[in-house]
């Protein structure tokens, strides 16, 4: 049951038919707009919705689908089912636009699997189409909506034959208009015209006598008259005869194609109802698309759970002036209540609040999609109930309150536990402590009743009676108290101060007055709004609070996973570190080697002792032994493990990872442990106990791997390959000389620039000399002259 009668426009739903009507392409799609009905069948609800959702999905993933000549063409088909009748050439190219949509509609589905987009696929699949008829009409009718000229043989011969007629008489036209302009008959800028069919010449009035021929019209001034001139009888009368004959020829191919089409008129029809369901689901999605709307988790009882839903109307009114509109969060359930009761200022959005809830179920049940996020929940309810504005009716002398009772009187008779009840303004309208006692025996029964509902007041008694009881739920419009303006965000859990004296003092009313009322109002009402203009204060506070927690940890967050990549960093330079000084390690044994088998070969060219020549061999061999074992001791390196449980204090190593912590506490199979100055939670299983001494010595060791890791890069940042050694004495260059050479032969720096001016030279030989003493030195060589020349040397270093 839904009332009243009017509660589509009370919802606001009559707007929503609108704009869907405006976006159909044709009058079918309209018509069907026109039967949306609200239904409780949850298979219906859920068939339609899905419809929605499928075609919405189509027009997100860009797919080229039919938007135009959506033709209704049930009576031009209609008339064809009447014997000897025929479409005309306009009828006929209608048909033709239409049932091209209609093919390609068809055909876009053919080519999708079922589970693709299956509920428009189902549509789709009971419609027959023979597309030889659209061939047919095809074969006739061109684009611009004529016979075509082929359309039959002797359509054709008569068309040229006429062609040729019409060239000729225009010769003829433009030989007698001539001889007219010179003889002064007519004007030199007229030109020939039709009047019934034939070709005429205006001439002047006063020249009638002396033009041969036949007079057809007169202008409306009578100085000019439109005559057949004689030679153009027999022209005029063969090209009439020609189109009459044209006629015939075209009436009877749209007889004969008529008779073609009029045994497919009941398959045609059913393609027309399809072509306009189209239009219509196509015109839902349209809107759906602008709400940017969803289709919610259904679930088939009553229950409201919503996520950031918004009010249909105000997103279309707001996009063009660009505002937002606030969502709102809307939970009603058996577990939390089934009967919101909503209180705040006025003006603060309590009844779009509870016309949002109505208008989105009316949408959801009448097929449409709402427009909410993922997550949310649609209920199902079997009627809606609404009390919202001033029904008074002079005719039956209601008064606003009578009317009020009527409706309440309709909503407690007719409504259940699966019913939706709205009310605006519960109670208002007359005196309000009887007002209040009587909204509150009413919502108490409602409530007995176990039906859902919004219901918005003022009254401090419905607020204390929802605050104790069961089924009941108590939400506010949210207020800044610190700029006294509504923020219309509804929030449930509490009820909402109606800040009246706050607001009356912001509008400019005299304190004195706002005193008074203060006074008048009574400490216990005055106690209780400060209450809620605390909780309201409280609340903000408590928002920015979490907001700067929530911040907090999202910091702590970036530090931990810089850590991470920090400590990935270290780990992965130490490998690199120790896998350089290993080949270092080689290269100075193969040098060592070769030097040995140098020398071994200038003792066996001196004719030396095979004895020491042995010896020296198995030296060389064991010392290769020696640098292999250190390697494989390096590579499987064991640590001391402690058995037992792990306990608070124990020292700790990860199993897959070079890391090493403190236990701090125990949680679970989880541990917190300390791993140099950050904390962290980590798996048991992911742990192993060592020992204290194990642990010290490899912190240890990660330190100082740390430091020199830190040096080093330090250094690579903060050196420079340019040294300038002008103005400084020799001793003061030899010190300044070591440490640059030190620090770019362990970076591995490969080019090097030493600037110690021309002058006499001195220098230069000076740095030179020094410079031939640093092993590593590839090549020393003066600068280019454009940088330089002999005031610069060049240092190129081996790598």
């Amino acid at each position: 049951m839904l009332y009243p009668k009017n509660i589509e426009a009370k919802l606001g739903f009559d707007k929503i038919r609108d704009y869907l009507i405006e976006h159909c392409n044709g009058a079918v799609g309209a018509s069907y707009v026109e039967k949306i009905r609200f239904t409780d069948k949850a298979d219906l609800i859920r068939q339609r919705v899905s419809q929605v959702d499928e075609f919405l999905r189509i027009m997100a993933e860009g797919e080229y689908f039919p938007v135009s000549n959506y033709i209704d063409i049930d009576h031009f088909l209609r008339k064809a089912t009447l014997e000897g009748t025929f479409l005309a050439e306009e009828e006929m190219y209608d048909l033709k636009r239409a049932l091209t949509t209609l093919s390609e509609c068809l055909f876009f589905f053919e080519g999708k699997e079922k589970q693709e987009y299956p509920e428009l696929i189902a549509i789709s699949s009971r419609i027959e189409f023979d597309r030889q008829i659209l061939r047919e009409i095809e074969n006739v009718i061109d684009e611009k909506g004529k016979v075509r000229n082929n359309a039959s043989p002797e359509l054709q011969k008569i068309r040229s034959k006429l062609s040729a007629e019409q060239a000729s008489i225009r010769h003829k036209v433009e030989s007698v208009l001539r001889n007219f302009k010179q003889r002064g008959f007519t004007k030199d800028d007229v030109q020939p015209t039709l009047r019934e069919g034939r070709i005429v010449v205006p001439v002047a009035a006063e020249y009638k006598r002396q033009v041969k021929g036949f007079i057809h019209d007169a202008s409306s001034t009578g100085q000019t008259l439109f005559i057949e001139p004689e030679e153009l009888l027999n022209l005029n009368n063969g090209i009439k005869d020609l189109l009459l004959k044209e006629t015939q020829e075209i009436i009877r191919i749209l007889t004969q194609l008529t008779n073609k089409i009029r045994p497919a008129v009941p398959a045609l029809q059913k393609g027309n109802r399809y072509l306009g369901m189209m239009d219509f689901i196509r015109a839902k999605a349209k809107l759906a698309q602008e709400l940017e709307a969803i289709k919610p988790e259904f679930v088939e009882e009553p229950m409201v759970e919503w996520y950031h839903a918004k009010h249909p109307l105000l997103i279309l009114s707001y996009k063009g002036q660009n505002r937002p509109v606030v969502p709102q969060n809307i939970k009603l359930r058996e577990d939390i209540g089934r009967i919101l009761l909503v209180s705040g200022p006025n003006a603060g959005g309590k009844s779009v609040a509870l016309k949002t809830v109505g208008l989105l179920q009316y949408m959801f049940q009448c097929g449409l999609l709402v427009p909410m996020v993922e997550g949310s929940k649609m209920g199902l309810f079997s009627d809606i109930f609404m009390d919202y504005g001033d029904e008074q009716s002079l005719e039956n002398d209601l008064s606003t309150y009578s009317s009020h009772l009527t409706n309440m009187r309709q909503v407690l008779k007719h409504s259940k536990n699966t019913s939706l009840v709205l009310i605006d303004e519960f109670g208002g309208g007359t005196e309000p402590e009887l007002g209040g006692a009587i909204a509150e025996a009413i919502l108490e029964q409602l409530n007995r009743q176990g039906i859902y509902g919004v219901i918005t007041t003022h009254y401090a008694n419905l607020k204390f009676y929802a605050d104790k009881t069961e089924g009941l739920l108590n939400g506010a419009m949210r207020y800044d108290v610190e700029h006294l303006q509504p923020l219309y965000q509804l929030e449930q859990g509490q009820p909402g101060s109606s800040f009246a004296l706050e607001i009356a003092g912001k509008i400019g009313l005299p304190k004195k007055v706002v005193n008074i009322a203060r006074h008048k109002a009574g400490r216990k009402k005055i106690n209780m709004e400060q209450l809620l203009l605390d909780l309201e204060s409280e609340k903000k506070t408590f928002k920015e609070k979490n907001a700067q927690l929530k911040q907090k940890e999202n910091q702590l967050k970036q530090l931990i996973e810089k850590y991470d990549q920090l400590q990935e960093r270290l780990e992965g330079k130490k490998d690199k570190i120790l896998n350089k000084a290993r080949k270092e390690a080689d290269r100075m044994l193969t040098d060592t080697n070769k030097r040995i088998e140098r020398t071994i070969r200038e003792i066996r060219e001196n004719q030396a002792e095979k004895e020491r020549t042995k010896k020296l061999r198995a030296d060389i061999e064991s010392m290769k032994g020696k640098m292999k074992v250190k390697e494989e001791q390096e590579k499987t390196k064991d640590y001391e493990i402690v058995g037992g449980k792990v306990e608070i204090g124990d020292k700790v190593k990860l199993k897959e990872s070079e890391t090493f912590g403190e236990i701090l506490d125990l949680k679970g199979n989880e541990a917190k442990i300390l791993i140099g100055e950050l904390e962290s939670f980590i798996k048991l299983n992911r742990l192993v106990k060592i020992s204290t001494k194990e642990f010290r010595k490899e912190t240890r060791s990660k330190h100082s791997e740390f430091s020199a890791s830190s040096n080093i890069n330090k250094k690579q940042i903060d050196f420079s390959p340019n040294l300038d050694l002008r103005g400084k004495r020799a001793e003061e260059v030899m010190f300044a000389l070591d440490d640059f050479m030190d620090t770019a032969l362990m970076l591995g720096q490969p080019q090097l620039r030493i600037v110690h001016g021309k002058g006499a030279g001195v220098l230069r030989d000076v740095i030179r000399n020094h410079l031939r003493s640093f092993p590593g030195i590839k090549n020393i060589s003066d600068e280019h002259a454009d940088r330089g020349g002999a005031g610069v040397t060049v240092v190129t270093l081996r790598t």
